[in-house]
């Protein structure tokens, strides 16, 4: 038996259950690895409110970090350091994880910064590397720029050369967003005008959009002719049906729903993207901002404090 984070039925925080679970063997081609820590994500909440079903009881959790206990696979072994992705059951002591959705962690980089930068950060990588590479010049606007996923994004794009508008709600994370880069920081409110105005009234190349239906309208308002809106997330609600018009009027926009298993179609793909996050990480490109650790047991409270907006960075459970 072991402790494990289990939702029974789906609901609010309160349908987190702190419980023994059995835990199996792992069978070919998986890892037995003992979770050091666990990355909290906004699809988590959606998972356990179901908005994404799950067959239930399900243990949460998508992503973490930790040592191997038993490997079923090859190359790897017992004591290996490996961060995983896409894998329920990682809101647990002990997780049974394919092989082929665990990376190694490389020196320089702990479980825990890889467990907070593993999920986001080949998000991130897609973001502005495939869904629309960002280019030396460009400009790119970013909500909830001082989120896990924002601050990311806004490192990792003035890294390579663009000029970074971002969106946020509070002082302290415009500050945030800030010293990640940000040239341009600006309250949610009005904000496409603000755009158009620092762009001189074309707008922005990309924009990088998480938080749906209480940005999207600005989000299309903001965008260049034919530039792109990335609707990548959903922090706000769901943003409601789109009449295909609406993109002609914008300006001939394109507007994309990227998911993270379309751009992990290969293991090849798999490790260019994760070796490029953790050697961002090694290196200092990104520097990964852990908003909160949280005891495995109190995994309500860490979704208690996400939904409610009042943490920045990444947020981790610590078996």
């Amino acid at each position: 038996m072991t402790k494990a984070v289990v939702v029974r039925t789906a609901g609010g925080p309160e349908a987190l259950e702190y419980s023994d679970v059995d835990v199996r063997a792992p069978g070919d081609g998986e890892l037995l690895v003992r979770v050091r820590a666990s990355g909290v994500n906004y699809i988590d909440t959606y998972q356990r409110s179901g908005g994404y079903p799950l067959e239930l009881p399900a243990t949460l959790g998508l992503e973490g970090a930790g040592e191997v206990v038993e490997s079923r696979a090859d190359g790897f072994a017992a004591g290996d350091r490996v961060g995983w992705m896409s894998v329920l059951g990682s809101y647990a002591e002990l997780a049974v994880v394919p092989a082929a959705a665990a990376v190694k962690i490389p020196e320089g980089v702990s479980d825990e910064l890889a467990a907070a930068s593993l999920l986001q950060g080949i998000t991130a990588h897609y973001l502005l590397h495939s869904t629309h590479e960002v280019k030396a010049g460009e400009t790119v606007l970013v909500h909830a720029a001082a989120g896990g996923m924002g601050l990311l994004l806004t490192q990792w794009a003035k890294a390579k050369g663009a000029r970074v508008i971002g969106t946020v709600s509070t002082d302290e994370k415009e500050k945030l967003a800030r010293e990640a880069g940000a040239s341009d920081v600006l309250r949610y409110g009005d904000f496409a005008s603000e755009v158009r105005r620092l762009t001189d009234g074309r707008g922005v190349d990309v924009v990088y959009d998480g938080v749906g239906k209480d940005t999207f309208d600005g989000s299309l308002a903001s965008v260049r002719i034919r530039g792109l809106v990335a609707l990548f997330g959903a922090a706000s609600g769901a943003v409601p049906p789109v009449d295909p018009q609406r993109l002609n009027q914008a300006g001939s926009v394109f507007l994309t729903r990227p998911s993270t298993g379309a751009y992990l179609l290969t293991r090849e793909e798999l490790e260019w993207r994760a070796g490029d996050v953790l050697a961002a990480v090694a290196d200092g490109t990104l520097s990964i901002r852990i908003g909160g650790r949280y005891p495995l047991a109190e995994a309500a409270r860490a979704h208690e404090d996400l939904q409610a907006r009042r943490t920045t960075g990444k947020l981790l459970l610590v078996p």
